[in-house]
């Protein structure tokens, strides 16, 4: 008797290996073949490309926001010294229409006339300006200077020893640093010297006369 008559005989065990599904068309993993798995690496090389250009956008944008603070209060220096040099000019415009006036109010002092309700508003006046920063100046016998003095007289006196104020026909203004108006003055100078060298005979003797030797 064979073995396949008394069922000794185990059937045939037929496996398909083909790779492609016939019946869903795709392809088949192969028995006992895991999926690949990522790196363990692959996340942490992903993350830090992205954590580097984290801080290259903070550093970006935060050196931008100092650029714009720079530049902010740069022109904010720039509008409040235009401000400045604009209420300096407006307020000379003014004191310079004004100086006639106070001229007027030196004489009448010179001269006395400077009396009664006049006297307090000259008074008045003259403190106005003194608070917008007008000084007078010029004073006899200062030195001259050319770039403070303009001199409408000039003679010469053994009393100085240099270019000196000797009088002060108008007095100078200015306001802090500015001149609004040079002070016109009298300048003397040095007299020039006229004495001449005394003159020695070469080869004389103590008496003067020539050696007879």
């Amino acid at each position: 008797m064979s073995p396949r008559e008394n069922g000794s005989e185990e059937e045939p065990v037929i496996r398909d290996n083909r790779k492609i599904d016939p019946e869903t068309g795709k392809a088949r993993e192969a028995a006992g073949e895991a999926p690949e798995a990522a790196p363990a690496d692959q996340g942490t090389q992903a993350a830090a490309p992205a954590e580097g250009s984290a801080k290259d956008l903070l550093a970006e944008r935060t050196a931008d926001l100092q650029r714009l603070q720079a530049e902010f209060s740069n022109y904010r220096k720039r509008v409040e010294r235009d401000r400045i040099a604009v209420r300096e000019q407006a307020v000379a415009s003014v004191l310079t229409e004004l100086l006639p006036v106070l001229d007027d109010i030196g004489r009448a002092r010179d001269h006395g006339e400077l009396t009664g309700g006049f006297a307090k508003v000259s008074e008045s006046l003259e403190a106005a300006v003194a608070k917008l920063g007008l000084t007078a100046y010029g004073a006899k016998g200062d030195p001259f200077d050319p770039t403070v003095h303009e001199a409408l007289l000039h003679s010469y006196s053994a009393e100085v020893t240099e270019a000196t104020c000797v009088e002060i026909l108008q007095p100078g203004y200015r306001i802090n640093d500015r001149i609004l108006r040079a002070a016109r003055v009298a300048v003397a100078e040095p007299s020039e010297e006229t004495a001449e060298p005394e003159e020695t005979a070469a080869g004389s003797g103590e008496s003067g006369e020539p050696d007879e030797n």
